[in-house]
């Protein structure tokens, strides 16, 4: 006996073995146009966040998904002078949540280590040697 059960925009099936052994007889819907959650980018048309947006790279649904929604909330809906000011708390929770799992969020590395090394001083010195070249 199968067991179906709605949540949100989702609907959850649970089969039995007897049930896999019968050919399907399930019918594809064609997308609704007027699904809210379908190609409208980041921001609903009523100013809700879309977090299903695959702009989002599922940090929504990860396990720092509540986190970041809440971070994200509070600067998105933001009413101070500078936007995002009240939100500390909540992006402190999120960073902290992803330092416990450094292969799902790596951290960036230093700013120092991850320039190149300058090339002014390479290039200096072959105009120097080129020059003594030339003279010689």
């Amino acid at each position: 006996m199968a067991y179906c059960r709605q949540e949100g925009k989702d609907r959850i099936i649970f089969v039995t073995k007897e049930d896999h052994e019968t050919p399907s007889n399930a019918e594809l819907v064609a997308d609704d146009p007027n699904d809210p959650y379908e190609e409208h980018g980041l921001i609903l048309p009523n100013g809700d966040i879309n977090w299903n947006c695959p702009c989002l790279g599922g940090m929504a649904s990860g396990p720092c998904g509540e986190q970041f929604k809440a971070a994200f909330s509070c600067f998105h809906y933001s009413k101070e002078d500078v936007k995002g000011s009240d939100c500390v708390d909540q992006f402190r929770a999120m960073q902290e949540c992803m330092q416990k799992y450094p292969d799902l969020y790596p951290q960036e590395e230093e700013e120092e280590e991850e320039q190149p090394a300058d090339p002014l001083p390479e290039a200096a010195s072959e105009a120097s040697a080129t020059k003594e070249a030339a003279s010689s």
